[in-house]
């Protein structure tokens, strides 16, 4: 059965549908890994977006549930040039998987121009329909988008660390799987909780830390959650991954920015500017904190990205509260940067004796 792939500035793809069938709406972006394309599609920070797989064959090694990073996936399509229908470890394929899951698919199409235009023309808006489209993109658009399915309001749960050392509750804006399972294996019990929670729950809870997750969208969309984490990071230590270090930013006076079309990727070079020392790491991200707003404020930059310069790291003066761009659960990916981890326990031990 066709396809179609319809962008906002009229450009179009026909192709090939598998996974469930309907219709996919909202941003258009790619990604540039090999491998990882289960974690992918289950990355709550890809909800809203159309994702395109920049490496021909996807499906190779079929689909496994021990991978996935999510409750489900919530990626509003995923987009192939050449489907490799394999089964994985339980005899799932990625075609039956999508299906499973609600997530429209179309293969068979130019995905090396189709990302040569988006880097040219920048990310726009997408749809992909089971039919031609007859009206105009913008009205059906704005009447698709609006019945799209979200990422689900995130469930609070307790998760135990043999011998653990510290308690981190991890403010869930749309966290990965690897993220929990990183901070359980560096010996921190994990609490999650929504974004909503208030001071007096998470004083309630007693943690030695707190970590501000990755998550969907525009960090500027949040601005309810800035007063919570300027009064958390007074308290605990605190550092934030992704969406969780944008936050940390704007709640202490810097500002964000949208990129042209976004780091989404397992092989990004991320220079550490206190040692010199170049990592390659694990990205998914479309906004970028910008180092003109940082003067005044108390954040110093930690890291840069080796392609492009923006800032990978940030960290404050006074308080013991850092944060990274990168993802550096590392699933999928290098695991370079696993030392995120290790410091945030480092500051945790350190009891800082200022906080009450």
């Amino acid at each position: 059965m066709a396809k179609f792939l319809y962008l906002e500035d009229g450009t179009q793809f026909t192709g090939t549908a598998f996974g469930a069938p309907g219709v996919g709406v909202g941003e258009l972006v790619f990604n540039t890994s090999m491998v990882g394309y289960q974690e992918a599609l289950t990355d709550p920070s890809y909800a809203d977006q159309l994702l395109t797989f920049t490496y021909p064959l996807i499906g190779t090694y079929g689909v496994d549930p021990r991978r996935d990073q999510g409750p489900r996936a919530v990626c509003q399509a995923a987009i192939v040039h050449t489907l490799e229908n394999e089964p994985g470890p339980t005899g799932e394929t990625l075609a039956q998987f999508l299906t499973t899951q609600g997530v429209p698919g179309i293969a068979g199409i130019d995905t090396r121009a189709l990302t040569k235009h988006i880097r040219t023309c920048a990310t726009m808006k997408a749809l992909l329909l089971d039919a031609p489209l007859t009206a105009s993109f913008d009205s059906t658009y704005a009447a698709l988008h609006s019945q799209r399915h979200k990422w689900p309001t995130p469930v609070a749960a307790t998760m135990k660390a043999p011998h653990a050392t510290h308690h981190v509750v991890v403010l869930d804006f749309g966290a990965k799987a690897g993220i929990e399972a990183q901070l359980l294996a560096h010996g921190c019990d994990v609490t999650v909780v929504a974004p909503q929670c208030s001071l007096a729950a998470i004083v309630a809870l007693q943690p030695d830390g707190l970590l501000l997750s990755n998550g969907p969208g525009d960090p500027t969309d949040y601005a309810a959650c800035l007063p919570l984490i300027r009064a958390l990071q007074a308290r605990y230590p605190l550092a934030g991954i992704c969406l969780g270090h944008q936050l940390l930013a704007l709640a202490n006076g810097a500002q964000t920015q949208p990129m042209k079309f976004g780091h989404r990727g397992i092989n990004h070079p991320v220079t550490l500017l206190d040692s010199g020392r170049t990592i390659i790491t694990s990205q998914n991200h479309g906004y970028t904190v910008m180092p003109s707003s940082l003067a005044g404020t108390d954040l110093v930059v930690t890291a840069v990205e080796g392609n492009d310069g923006t800032i990978e790291g940030l960290a404050l003066r006074h308080l013991p509260a850092f944060s990274v761009q990168f993802h550096p659960e590392a699933q999928p990916g290098p695991e370079d940067a696993t030392g995120f981890f290790t410091r945030f326990n480092q500051l945790m031990q350190e009891k800082v004796t200022r906080y009450a």
